[in-house]
């Protein structure tokens, strides 16, 4: 745990993963939460971003001190990493949480030459509930918010069952009722919307009008994207695996889920109208590695969830689709 901070920042910066991602902008909510009263700068990026973001990030005007917080993302080149140090020589705090494996790989490696005041990198939990772990023990050990104000503290502390909703849904463990459609509203907001609306949520989460707004056209945008791809499903045999391979527009993620409870031991391929990328998702039991299957189309990502991009694939079928992935996942299997 880092030391007490005995001055608080004139100024606090965050970036963070955003600012569709519920977890990120999460993460961000608590830090400005727990840093009520000062002046705080919210920035959201995604992975492809983030360099530019963090890069973005100015020294502290004259006379003036600063944190800043990067959440829920991390960044890889070499010249952040040199805007990083210069930041910290001018003497900006530096915090960095994060859950996701190509940070805690690069920690690892020793990747990270950058001079940060706390560090909290691991994926025990979703960076939304590390950030507020960490905040709330600072509050513990430090008996009060940077402000000093025993409110702010309060509504520090009432974020408690965001944090948890936030973290059961980006974990996909979906025990908790509402993780994954407040995670659905989150995304359908526009700009950073969506953090503005979580920073004054209550300690139930009730939705303000904005938020049911966005959770109304994103029940209808998922419901119709459903449509689409039972529509033009097509199904493939690999062995045991059953390929299955569809259109849709956009929510792969929500189809993937369904599709693979549904059908035991399938990897669905997905082409999504609006990112015109494929997405893969597999069925529970399934074991097939889907990052493999991905990268022989020149994409990437998890085990269990992964994206490419196939030229031309928007003019053919998800016939098509279905024949190319089917062998794909024959190529892994004997590989």
């Amino acid at each position: 745990m880092a030391p007490p901070i005995s001055h608080p920042p004139d100024l606090v910066h965050i970036v963070s993963h955003g600012p569709y991602c519920l977890d990120g902008v999460t993460a961000a909510v608590a830090v400005a939460r727990f840093h009520a009263g000062l002046e705080v700068q919210a920035h959201f990026a995604n992975n492809p971003e983030i360099n530019e973001a963090i890069r973005a990030v100015p020294r502290a005007p004259a006379g003036r001190t600063q944190e800043l917080w990067i959440t829920d993302i991390s960044w890889n080149q070499p010249e952040t990493d040199a805007h990083l140090r210069e930041l910290a020589a001018a003497g900006t705090r530096l915090v960095w949480i994060d859950h996701h494996r190509t940070a805690i790989e690069r920690v690892k490696r020793g990747g990270v030459d950058v001079p940060l005041a706390t560090m909290v990198v691991e994926d025990t939990y979703a960076a939304s509930r590390l950030v507020f772990d960490h905040l709330k023990s600072r509050l513990v050990t430090e008996q009060r918010t940077p402000s000093g104000r025993p409110e702010h503290a309060a509504d520090f502390l009432a974020l408690e069952k965001l944090v948890a909703l936030a973290d059961d849904n980006d974990r996909w463990i979906h025990a908790l009722s509402g993780s994954r459609e407040l995670a659905l509203t989150v995304g359908a907001m526009r700009d950073t919307t969506a953090y503005q609306e979580l920073l004054g949520v209550d300690a139930e989460v009730r939705y303000t009008p904005v938020m049911r707004e966005a959770e109304a056209r994103v029940t209808a945008e998922v419901a119709a994207t459903h449509a689409l791809a039972a529509k033009t499903r097509c199904a493939r045999g690999v062995g045991d695996v059953t390929v299955l391979a569809a259109w849709c527009a956009g929510y792969p993620s929500e189809i993937g889920d369904a599709w693979g409870k549904a059908t035991p031991n399938a990897v669905i391929a997905l082409y999504d109208t609006k990112s015109e990328g494929v997405s893969f998702r597999r069925s529970p039991i399934c074991s097939v590695d889907l990052s493999r299957v991905a990268e022989t189309f020149g994409g990437g990502g998890h085990a269990a969830a992964a994206g490419c991009k196939i030229p031309g694939m928007g003019e053919r079928d998800a016939d098509a689709l279905a024949t190319l992935v089917a062998e794909a996942v024959a190529r892994v299997a004997r590989a």
